[in-house]
């Protein structure tokens, strides 16, 4: 269904599917995960495999090198361009930007504009054919002792044979090291058909995945993945010209899946907690046994895990929403705070917070640099979560799935 959700093509999902169930079945489990967390660990790494290792650019060959971008009207070939341009610049290239898109008013001028916000020139003729341009690009930047040129080309409202005809014509005059269509994340599904509309007259040799910044959630990518085998290369995240990320594939899995770094909290779960301390906590939570003892041991557990901005980043779906609503320093400071109060206290009151009248918790703030205030916010907080505790043990953990959403 979170496949579905992200507009993955049906039959890419099917046989997604079926892939992680046979390997699910009889996979052993292991002893920091539930059965339900290999699960999800399974099919996060298994979409990471779908998605492909991440391919850079290949930048060999005789200088200069030509990489060309192709796509329909609309997609965000100039803008990537742009992108691009300024990231290779950024990386010891001399580029230069090439106007091959006579026919969309304004096309030209909006890459001179970018070219002049990231210092690289912009090449165009009125009146010469695309074609021709792109050589003439090329042989100007050989001479100039340029490194690259990035041809903007242009798109159409859907695929024609007059379109493509153009970009092989282009093709062959100037033979780039790369071929990248650039795909609008938010077309969903349609993207592959796209993606292979191309394929069959041009050979890709890569994706960019553009406005990834929106409420799409990246099912284009494994689609067009999948079906075509063209890799992604770069992912266009926002109207930034710094805003072009290379693809990582366990980030987007994270983010087609709707759930965050799960693997990443589930690998730092792994690796601080075991099962055997994690099994004896829940018992004494639901047993009414739960004391600030107990609590102190969690927080030191958490403490393993690494800084706590960086675990409220990685929580899923509505806890994530709810985590994120908090900032990451208050929730550092408050944490802090927690562990010397709990700290301050003698082993009798944590494991009998009932015994803390005014003059032990005087004394305790004391001891921790804190208020009377904050012992009793604290203690406050522990009551209404043991409460909380007798709750869900009374309705076994009905309800508590909704946390989740």
């Amino acid at each position: 269904m979170a496949l579905l959700e992200a507009d993955v093509n049906y039959g890419v999902v099917k046989d997604f599917v079926s892939r992680v169930r046979e390997r699910a079945v009889g996979y052993e489990v292991s002893k920091a995960l539930n059965p339900g967390q290999q699960v999800v660990k399974i099919v996060h790494e298994e979409l990471i495999a779908t998605l492909g290792e991440p391919e850079r650019l290949n930048l060999s060959g005789q200088r200069p090198r030509t990489i060309m971008l192709v796509g329909l009207q609309g997609s965000g070939k100039t803008t990537a361009a742009g992108k691009l341009a300024r990231l290779l610049r950024s990386q010891g290239e001399r580029v230069m930007l090439v106007a091959c898109d006579p026919y969309r008013p304004a096309a030209v001028k909006q890459l001179e504009t970018l070219g002049e916000k990231i210092n690289v020139p912009v090449e165009f003729k009125p009146g010469v054919s695309p074609p021709e341009l792109a050589s003439h690009a090329l042989e100007k930047a050989r001479k100039g002792g340029f490194t690259l040129t990035i041809l903007d080309t242009a798109g159409r409202s859907q695929l024609d044979r007059e379109l493509m005809s153009e970009l092989t014509a282009i093709q062959k005059r100037v033979e780039p090291v790369e071929t990248l269509l650039v795909v609008d994340a938010m077309i969903g599904q349609e993207s592959v058909n796209i993606a292979r509309g191309f394929r069959e007259d041009i050979p890709l040799t890569g994706l960019i995945l553009s406005k990834m910044d929106g409420d799409a959630r990246g099912g284009a990518a494994i689609s067009i993945r999948t079906v075509t085998g063209v890799p992604i290369k770069y992912l266009g995240t926002g109207e930034g010209l710094d805003a072009l990320e290379v693809f990582e594939p366990s980030r987007l899995a994270g983010r087609i899946l709707g759930m965050g770094d799960i693997l990443g909290l589930i690998e730092k779960a792994e690796s601080a907690y075991d099962e055997k301390t994690a099994r004896e906590q829940a018992d004494k939570i639901f047993a009414g046994e739960f004391s600030l003892q107990d609590f102190a041991d969690q927080l030191r557990q958490l403490r393993k895990m690494g800084p706590l901005g960086q675990i409220l980043e990685m929580l899923p779906g509505g806890m994530g929403q709810m985590a994120r609503q908090v900032s990451p320093q208050d929730a550092e400071r408050q944490l802090k705070f927690t562990e010397a109060i709990i700290n301050s206290m003698t082993t009798v009151e944590r494991r009998r917070p009932d015994i803390l009248n005014a003059s032990r918790r005087r004394r305790i703030a004391r001891g921790s640099g804190t208020e009377v205030q904050d012992v009793n916010r604290l203690m406050k907080q522990f009551r209404d979560a043991q409460k909380l505790f007798k709750m869900m043990k009374k309705s076994g953990m009905r309800g508590l799935p909704r946390l989740f959403g």
